[in-house]
């Protein structure tokens, strides 16, 4: 807990960030589980590609502004919701949860960005995914969800030879710092489906921990 600015336990509102390429729209399912789970999630769109995180955060801080709220990030987002609290560690933000998100740095992104002919995908978001997320305030608790379904195109651009999600290896995701870390039998795009990645998002948020034993439950 931050002393004298957020009561993490007390915070209902939760800001809900997509991943690369991906509109607010993507993850409204994700928000509309919290909002079943007695959260008050709403999505925050931005241009990955031609803004990269530096509007994407000023966003975070403009929502932030009607008072606390976690922050809940799917890939990319889930980086950019920990560069916000790098830049301004004064935000007054909840618990964060990261989901698929290469807190470590994407292997995939470094491929793309290495060839001439897909180095401009990533966008302004490519510095960013290459490198990972700077070390975030000790005072903000942070959980990560990650897949260890291999299904998805990044492993046509980088070879994994260790459990990943079909972007993101499980290596990328263990960042030094987290509270907590769950392992999901889900693909990356999968993680922003599954009611069980809701639910455990759900809990981490109210608790600090993830239910390693079995599903999470239900808002009561």
């Amino acid at each position: 807990m931050r002393a004298g600015t957020v009561v993490e336990s007390d915070v209902r509102r939760v800001i809900v960030l997509p991943g690369l390429w991906m509109p607010a729209v993507s993850m409204a399912w994700f928000a509309a589980r919290l909002r079943v789970l007695g959260f008050d999630a709403r999505t925050l769109g931005y241009r990955s590609i031609v803004d990269g995180a530096r509007y994407a955060i000023e966003g975070i801080e403009e929502a932030l502004r009607a008072g606390p709220a976690h922050l809940v990030g799917h890939s990319l987002g889930g980086v950019i919701a920990l560069e916000a609290v790098h830049r301004q560690p004064a935000l007054p933000v909840g618990r964060v949860v990261c989901v698929g998100s290469p807190l470590c740095g994407s292997a995939a992104a470094r491929v793309l960005r290495a060839r001439r002919l897909t180095g401009a995908y990533l966008g302004r978001s490519g510095p960013l995914l290459e490198r990972g997320c700077a070390e975030w305030p000790d005072t903000v608790e942070v959980g990560m969800i990650a897949g260890t379904r291999p299904r998805g195109l990044g492993g046509l651009v980088a070879r994994f030879d260790e459990p990943h999600d079909g972007t993101v290896a499980v290596r990328e995701t263990r960042a030094p710092g987290l509270a907590d870390h769950l392992l999901l039998p889900a693909s990356h795009t999968g993680l922003m489906f599954r009611g069980d990645a809701a639910a455990q998002t759900a809990r981490f948020l109210r608790t600090g921990t993830f239910d390693h034993a079995g599903p999470a439950p239900a808002a009561v």
